[in-house]
């Protein structure tokens, strides 16, 4: 193999501590990833490392950016298998919801998939942004990528199942507000809270859901309400309507 750039060892360097950062887990933190062990691990000279960087620090701010700017399609793709699941579209726009959402909290919680992890640790290091000009340019970028990639899922979703947006509001500003409440939730698995989830009532009580067809996770209602206050029905020759909440009942 011949000598590799500047910009290949850079390459490699970031990459090899993002993967420790990433077996490390969010609490971990770039600064606890040290130049020297990144070093060893990719069987590198330490002074190919200091020709890149003057310290640790200027290694931890790159580190950071290049962990916020990883594309890492997994919960694009996630919510995509759902959304195209057989059994998920024949249930209508509400299953969809109540799956998706189910699926999306599940990945976070529990042992996590690569994509969850990444999107977890980018996500803590997004929320320290303002600490550094190019983080926060780093984070404002993939939020517009992710943004972006949802809206067309969520899209072609609406067309699907025969929806479109309430005027001025724009699919756009419907994956914002969804991007938004899915982020906070996320937050809170960071710090350990648990995700409600509700399902049948086993001490006899009164239950107004309907939860005839599943239990829903508080990120599916929230969603579902969403559903509601942005969007209406386009009737259709033929269609059964949807169950989705009328903003009178929101």
């Amino acid at each position: 193999m011949g000598r590799r750039t500047g910009d290949e060892t850079r390459e490699l360097l970031l990459r090899t501590g993002m993967e420790m950062l990433l077996a490390r887990g969010v609490s971990a933190g770039v600064g606890h990833i040290r130049l020297q062990e990144v070093v060893q691990r990719a069987q590198l000279t330490t002074g190919a490392a200091y020709r890149l960087w003057a310290d640790q620090d200027h290694f931890h701010r790159d580190l950071a950016i290049e962990v916020t700017r990883y594309r890492d399609v997994g919960s694009v793709e996630l919510f995509r298998a759902v959304a195209d699941d057989p059994r998920a579209r024949g249930g209508g726009l509400d299953r969809v919801i109540r799956l998706a959402a189910a699926a999306h909290v599940q990945s976070l919680a529990g042992d996590r998939s690569r994509s969850s992890r990444v999107f977890l640790v980018a996500l803590a290091l997004r929320a320290s942004s303002r600490c550094s000009d190019g983080l926060n340019a780093a984070s404002a970028e993939r939020h517009l990528d992710s943004v972006g990639e949802f809206a067309e899922v969520y899209g072609s979703l609406m067309r699907a199942h025969g929806y479109r947006m309430r005027a001025p509001l724009t699919v756009l500003d419907f994956a914002e507000a969804v991007a938004a409440m899915g982020e906070g939730f996320a937050l809170q698995e960071i710090q350990g809270i648990p995700h409600p989830v509700f399902g049948p009532s086993t001490d006899g009580a009164d239950v107004d859901l309907d939860l005839s067809d599943g239990p829903w996770t508080l990120l599916g209602l929230t969603i579902r309400a969403l559903v509601a206050s942005f969007m209406v029905r386009e009737e259709r020759d033929g269609d059964r309507p949807s169950r989705v909440m009328s903003t009178e009942e929101v």
